[in-house]
């Protein structure tokens, strides 16, 4: 999980977990500059169109609460007690 979280390109991935990854990146960094080509990779991995609707959706909705929680100072991630990190 680390290395998917530092970089997703070095981490041992399934070639389909790759495709989502790198189509889920570029839909996150810089979303007007996805184009038709960039669900090949996702096809050739066996996405059909609803898989692809449902990472675009789950794209969205964590873009919406990372905003969300950024805008109103919300910690996503807040300390357990008892957890001390």
């Amino acid at each position: 999980m680390a290395a998917i979280k530092s970089d997703h390109t070095r981490a041992d991935l399934d070639p389909a977990d790759r495709a989502m990854l790198d189509f889920v990146v570029k839909l996150t960094l810089t979303p007007s500059r996805m184009v038709e080509q960039d669900l090949e990779p996702l096809r050739k991995q066996g996405f059909d169109d609803h898989a692809i609707h449902d990472i675009v959706q789950v794209t969205g909705l964590f873009a919406y609460y990372n905003r969300l929680a950024d805008g109103l100072g919300i910690d996503l991630e807040p300390e357990m007690p008892g957890h001390g990190m």
